[in-house]
């Protein structure tokens, strides 16, 4: 049985597809998981009147890591999709899209790690 070009190319496509649909779960994960924990400390800070008590930095650190995590794993996916049909055109924007992700994941980066060594 001889394998088509066509069947790799679309095998591809759907690994493609998959990881990019697991760095969106990890990216809303991170999210909701933030968002209950906000959630909470509110209203417990409603229900006992004081100042703030909860740590919203660590929400944040929590909503980054899972955020850059994501970041990752949408490189990952673009990186196979362009291997798959690569183009000049595909390569451009996979240079572009590239360099916005791999700019946001140093500076998030290094705000997790400053946030880190503080805590640390």
């Amino acid at each position: 049985m001889k394998i088509k070009v066509v069947d790799i190319q679309q095998v591809f496509d759907y690994i493609s597809l998959a990881i990019g649909i697991v760095a969106v779960l990890i990216i809303v994960y991170g999210i909701l998981v933030g968002l209950i924990e906000f959630v909470r400390a509110e209203w417990k800070n409603l229900r006992v009147i004081r100042a703030r008590s909860f740590d919203f930095q660590s929400i944040r650190h929590h909503i980054g890591f899972h955020l850059l995590l994501g970041l990752e794993f949408l490189i990952a996916a673009d990186v196979i999709r362009t291997v798959i049909r690569p183009s000049l055109e595909e390569l451009a924007v996979l240079g572009g899209i590239v360099a916005i992700r791999t700019v946001i994941s140093y500076f998030l980066g290094r705000e997790l790690g400053q946030y880190d060594s503080r805590r640390g």
